[in-house]
């Protein structure tokens, strides 16, 4: 006898009543005396058959649904944002903006602590948010914020008009975000007001942070803290990128950079216990840095554009294949050897 989940004439009947007449699953079940689960069952067999086909229209939105998930399976991220690639480097950070802007509007919650990094990217958040939001959320730098250049790109100023946008408030952390020596860096971190910063970096719930290459359009160029000699030995020492000053190789290690560490700011490697961390960057030049930002903990979502997005598949791939060669050249000499 046919069971009843497997009955296509009713499979039709309430497919139209659920889809087309909008008639929920408990009513359809009190009209053709059947369970609820019996209901949901039959629906989800439709689906499966090919009775019923889903087919969301990209035309409200891009369609890059699946590089995402890709991206989300491959890296273990929690979750990535793909924006549209844009020729003008104004427009594409405002993409990235925006994209940021919107997953903030839906992650914060009332009570939740946000650290911000630096950067021209997540200088433009603000102007993205719904107006009407009233949030009671908390901002701080992750890094300090006193410089001479770029004051719209430094920690401070972002964490104040993020504040300003969501209604929420914000504590801003009065230190440059790098000094001249270690000793230096050690006696500033002993002080009150600095000291009270960096320990409410303890309890974040999300962090947003730029990720940096040593390049002469990184923020911290811009910032007048580094200048081209700078970059050239950070090359030099295998950098692949830096989060808040902070500088990792591809595999996300801060070992060989800690001795020169002057920056005054949240060590990255704390946001390795954040729920929610973001990493906002795009062009394809920045791959390797956001594949070591990955690697290092450092962020656990993403926001970027399609190039990029790509090219850091392109990568993952070719290290799997790599990996695989290794394999099956180390089993060929091992049979060799016998």
């Amino acid at each position: 006898m046919k069971k009843v989940v497997d009955d296509e004439r009713l499979m039709v009947k309430i497919c139209e009543m659920y889809y087309n007449q909008d008639i929920n699953q408990k009513l359809i079940a009190k009209e053709l005396g059947l369970s609820r689960p019996t209901v949901s069952r039959i629906l989800q067999n439709a689906r499966e058959r090919g009775i019923v086909k889903i087919i969301i229209d990209p035309i409200f939105g891009n369609n890059y649904v699946d590089l995402e998930k890709k991206l989300e399976s491959r890296y273990g991220l929690k979750e990535v944002f793909i924006v549209d690639m844009k020729q003008d480097n104004r427009d594409q950070k405002d993409e990235l903006a925006k994209a940021t802007a919107n997953y903030l509007e839906r992650l914060i919650k009332d009570d939740t602590i946000i650290g911000v990094s630096m950067g021209s990217s997540i200088g433009q958040i603000y102007r993205f948010v719904s107006k009407g939001t009233s949030k009671r959320v908390t901002f701080i730098p992750l890094i300090g914020g006193i410089g001479h250049l770029g004051m719209e790109l430094h920690s401070n100023t972002i964490v104040e008009a993020l504040a300003k946008a969501f209604g929420g408030v914000s504590y801003l952390l009065h230190a440059p975000a790098r000094v001249s020596g270690v000793k230096i860096k050690e006696e500033l971190m002993k002080e009150p007001d600095i000291r009270r910063i960096i320990k409410m970096g303890d309890g974040l719930d999300v962090a947003v942070v730029g990720i940096g290459v040593p390049n002469r359009g990184s923020a911290i160029m811009a910032t007048g803290y580094y200048d081209e000699k700078d970059m050239e030995i950070m090359r030099q020492k295998n950098v692949v990128g830096d989060v808040c000053m902070q500088f990792f190789d591809i595999n996300g290690s801060t070992e060989a950079f800690e001795a020169d560490n002057c920056v005054i700011g949240v060590d990255i490697k704390k946001l390795r216990r954040v729920p929610h961390s973001i990493g906002v960057a795009s062009g394809p030049e920045k791959a390797q840095a956001i594949q070591g930002a990955i690697k290092g903990g450092f962020i656990n979502v993403l926001v970027t554009d399609v190039e990029c997005g790509k090219r850091l598949l392109e990568l993952d791939e070719a290290a799997e294949l790599t990996a695989r060669n290794e394999m099956m050249n180390a089993e060929t000499e091992r049979i060799d050897e016998k």
